[in-house]
């Protein structure tokens, strides 16, 4: 398994492993772009936003059920999903490109809004594009753990940056080209569908085991993933499968009006950037916390952190009214914006944690079809986030004009949303120390402290 075996770049960790990884998850992270470019879209066939935003919430719930599904076939074949992933994703982008054209073609012939087009990119962004996400999030994973067996953590973590690092590359190429007007809305999906074919399919070429492991096939028994996950009690897995629908659900609910709470907070002029800098924070939550468990003897412990870190920086915005409180301080603006950027990091550490998590509970043999499972958790938590946050903004509060006199802003409204974030990280803290059970590792090296006193 180590690059010595075979030598040269067949046996690289870096090429067969960590590029592919990036290269497949810096395409299909772009998925978290649409924010950036729904509002256009929605002018452009005569939608209104939200209704738009459903592609979205879609794409996400195909992508956990893909992944829970096809989750036994990406462990019996990566190369085969890998390229699956390749054609469904960038598939999906130009279809939707092409139902973008035929919803504004149709509106700007009779003012009247195409409902076929908008099923059609529904379908293409939220069904064909959502399979795309699902394969080609599994398909790196765990040939990465096994490559970096002795830091797992990093190696997954690095390819899950590139999921959340792809929002803060895209974005303002999607916006610049969504704005230029010799290439425009429709163009931008054709082109970006060409780009990401590109990366995806030298991912999908260079991506492979390493020699070393054996997959079992044929005749050979492997056990069931029931059987896997009842070597634990079940509720260990519905433990870590509910704090992971959990911190999704809150960070979607609040991260959803991020650039409106930037606006709130009097840093109108600087939404762009600081949504840049968010998405570093996604990205480096990724990294920075599955890199830090490697450390640890219980991945467990990085949850509870997360948690904890989110659970403390919420209750100081809501005991400061930070939100709500239009002639706050700067310093309380600031306590908002760390906010942002503290529940960007959890959320992203979240995502990156989950594999490692479940390898160290139930081992490397069935990784892809557990993890696949798990993930359809993303799935549900990627429809019931955003509708938690709307239907609680709609609920409390009203819309006022921000200080530019064009953006509509509602403080109360995202205040309010903290209460329910809050008190779902309490209950996942709960379910993180009660329900999850330390690995065989963490006890032993309990033990072994214990002995050693």
């Amino acid at each position: 398994m180590s690059e010595k075996k075979s030598g040269g770049w067949r046996a690289n960790k870096w090429i067969r492993a960590a590029i592919p990884g990036l290269l497949l998850h810096c395409s299909i992270g772009t998925v978290y772009c649409w924010s950036y470019v729904s509002e256009g879209i929605g002018n452009y066939i005569g939608y209104e936003k939200a209704t738009v935003n459903w592609a979205f919430s879609i794409a996400i719930l195909f992508l956990g059920m893909s992944a829970a599904f096809l989750g036994n076939f990406v462990e019996k074949d990566i190369h085969k999903a890998s390229l699956i992933a390749t054609i469904c994703f960038s598939v999906g982008m130009a279809g939707t490109g092409f139902f973008v054209w035929l919803g504004g073609k149709q509106f700007a012939a009779n003012g009247s809004p195409s409902v076929a087009a908008l099923i059609g990119i529904f379908l293409c962004y939220g069904v064909i594009m959502g399979i795309g996400l699902g394969t080609g999030y599994l398909s790196p994973v765990k040939t990465l753990m096994l490559w970096f067996e002795d830091r797992k953590g990093l190696a997954t973590g690095l390819a899950v940056a590139g999921f959340g690092a792809a929002k803060a590359i895209g974005a303002p190429i999607m916006v610049a080209l969504q704005n230029n007007e010799k290439i425009g809305v429709v163009n931008m999906f054709y082109i970006l569908a060409a780009v990401y074919f590109a990366m995806m399919f030298v991912g999908h070429l260079l991506l492979k085991k390493p020699e070393g492991w054996h997959e079992p096939s044929g005749a050979e028994k492997k056990p069931s993933i029931m059987e896997v996950l009842k070597t634990k009690p079940m509720t260990n897995y519905i433990g870590i499968w509910l704090m992971f629908f959990l911190n999704i659900t809150c960070g979607l609910a609040f991260i959803s009006y991020e650039k409106q709470i930037f606006m709130t907070v009097g840093f109108i002029a600087s939404v762009g950037l600081l949504g840049s800098i968010s998405a570093v924070f996604n990205a480096g939550g990724r990294l920075g916390f599955s890199a830090w468990a490697d450390t640890m003897n219980d991945r467990n412990t990085i949850y509870k952190l997360i948690f904890i870190l989110s659970i403390v920086f919420t209750a100081i915005v809501l005991v400061t009214n930070g939100i709500v409180d239009q002639g706050q301080t700067t310093i309380l603006a600031i306590l908002v914006i760390v906010l942002v950027f503290v529940v960007n990091a959890g959320y992203g550490g979240g995502f990156s944690n989950v594999p490692t998590l479940l390898s160290d509970h139930y081992g490397m043999g069935s990784i892809s079809a557990i993890h696949g499972i798990t993930l359809s958790a993303w799935g549900f938590a990627g429809i019931a986030g955003p509708q938690l946050g709307a239907f609680i903004v709609k609920m409390f509060g009203e819309e006022i004009l921000a200080a530019d006199g064009i953006h509509k802003i509602n403080p109360t409204g995202y205040q309010a949303v903290l209460y329910a974030t809050i008190t779902l990280y309490i209950v996942s803290l709960i379910i993180c120390l009660l329900m999850v059970k330390p690995t065989e590792k963490a006890l032993a090296a309990k033990a072994a402290k214990q002995a050693a006193k």
